[in-house]
């Protein structure tokens, strides 16, 4: 261990400085999708079994919404341009611009070389929570998902519903591909639901009972056509396990929702503008 240093306290209290201030981010106008989703219809309601996942579809000007329903569950979701792999959901980036965390008004980014967003969040209805006594937060852009690597590093289990397991079959059965060929393009997602933080003592990262009751939902707007794929974590609401089939588990709900007309002053962003031609 170091020897600490006579000016050590100066050095622990330099300020924090914010590395991407968030008020040069182009904010989104929440009216317009307030007016929006005020006369929206659902148009498609797929079910996401507990301990699987599913895949839908969501056209740019669309919303979707992810509901709870029969008990708390938390969800890993994944969202890719629906023509494109490879533009895929950026949850680092997210976290970066967004904190650790997001609801209302956030936007979720996709990667290099687009940066652009794929959703804007319109409606949480767990916005209330805020961040509890043990900095614990809802909707996270910090975990990666549950996966069987980790399963059995940690454990020895080989147990194949772990979320990054679910959203690969899921992709691979939307895609007809295999799942070794679906596998690359799941990344970390949001884990919508999901309450988490940072332990203040140690750094690691927790889990805690979800506030989810049946009825809550997060409402996104779909900025480009994307393709989206939901997980129903086999934790449950993550109060006791993790990747577990000893948790108890319920469906989820994703609704897409159509505008009954044309949203005045909304466009689908354009990929970003940063000129490569001097390299990356």
């Amino acid at each position: 261990m170091g020897r600490e240093p006579s000016d050590a306290e100066a050095r622990r209290t330099a300020p924090p400085v914010i590395c991407y201030p968030p008020e040069t981010l182009p904010a989104p106008d929440l009216s317009v999708y307030a007016r929006a989703l005020e006369d929206a219809r659902v148009v498609d309601r797929v079910r996401v079994p507990p301990r699987d996942a599913a895949t839908f579809r969501v056209p740019a000007g669309h919303l979707f919404r992810i509901v709870s329903v029969e008990g708390p569950q938390v969800g890993d979701l994944n969202l890719w341009a629906a023509d494109d792999l490879s533009e895929r959901f950026y949850s680092g980036k997210t976290r970066a611009l967004h904190g650790t965390h997001v609801s209302t008004g956030d936007q979720l980014w996709s990667c290099f070389p687009h940066l652009r967003p794929m959703a804007t969040i319109v409606a949480d209805s767990l916005d209330w929570y805020g961040i509890d006594g043990d900095g614990g937060s809802v909707h996270d852009v910090i975990g990666t998902r549950c996966d069987p690597y980790t399963a059995q590093l940690l454990s020895g289990a080989q147990y194949h519903h772990c979320c990054h397991s679910n959203l690969t079959r899921a992709l691979a059965a939307e895609m007809g591909v295999s799942v070794a060929e679906a596998e690359p393009h799941v990344h970390d997602v949001l884990n919508v639901f999901m309450c988490t933080g940072f332990t203040r003592d140690t750094g690691q990262y927790f889990m805690k009972a979800s506030p989810v009751r049946p009825g809550d939902a997060l409402t996104l707007w779909a900025e480009i056509d994307v393709l989206g794929a939901l997980s129903a974590c086999p934790g449950g609401d993550c109060g006791q396990a993790h990747s577990s089939d000893m948790a108890h588990c319920h469906p989820l709900d994703v609704e897409i929702l159509a505008p009954s007309k044309e949203v005045p002053g909304w466009a689908p962003p354009a990929r970003n503008g940063y000129d490569g031609s001097h390299g990356a």
